[in-house]
């Protein structure tokens, strides 16, 4: 038997995908289609006679694998550690283990501001930065550091809410901090 390569698998695909058929319809709906994707119910032989036999059916398969494997590479959260020694210095800032985020710190006591930055050459950044999503920074034991919305320059502040300044603060509370999107609903 002779070994398929991916670009033989390319070329049927698209032939598959190009063809028209007359009369061609729908001929799986979104829900079947879905859970042969993800696995949950094989498709039975009929249905799987259809898919072939439709390429309108066979390209709102791709579509909806499509769609399926950009929410799987959809952000979904980073977090960063507190690395640096206490040398006395104010903390400045702090980044995510995966570089997408900066989290800086501006000024002293009361007047102190957190800034969530946006790493505009991170992986995912411009999909992130479009949504323009509700975020919340927490630290090493869960309380809240910032909470606000992504604005067009990819930033998000606030005020700093606790008493002790930031690096006395991480590092009584788990030396962490966590960025992710807010739960909408």
């Amino acid at each position: 038997m002779m070994e398929t390569t991916e670009l033989d698998r390319k070329l049927r695909a698209r032939l598959l995908l190009g063809r028209r058929v007359e009369g061609d319809r729908l001929m799986l709906g979104d829900g079947v289609l879905r859970a042969a994707l993800d696995g949950s119910r094989p498709l039975t032989p009929g249905e799987r006679a259809a898919l072939q036999e439709s390429p309108l059916t066979l390209r709102r398969l791709r579509h909806l694998a499509d769609e399926r494997r950009a929410r799987a590479r959809a952000w979904r959260g980073s977090a960063g550690l507190l690395r640096a020694a206490d040398g006395g210095a104010a903390l400045q800032a702090l980044a995510t283990d995966d570089g997408m985020w900066r989290l800086h710190f501006v000024g002293e006591g009361q007047a102190c501001q957190v800034i969530l930055q946006l790493a505009p050459q991170a992986a995912g950044a411009h999909a992130v930065l479009a949504q323009r999503p509700a975020l919340r920074v927490t630290d090493g034991a869960g309380a809240v550091v910032l909470e606000g919305r992504l604005d067009g320059d990819g930033e998000c502040e606030g005020r700093w809410p606790f008493a002790s300044a930031p690096a006395q603060h991480f590092q009584r509370h788990g030396a962490g901090f966590k960025v992710e999107p807010c739960k909408e609903g």
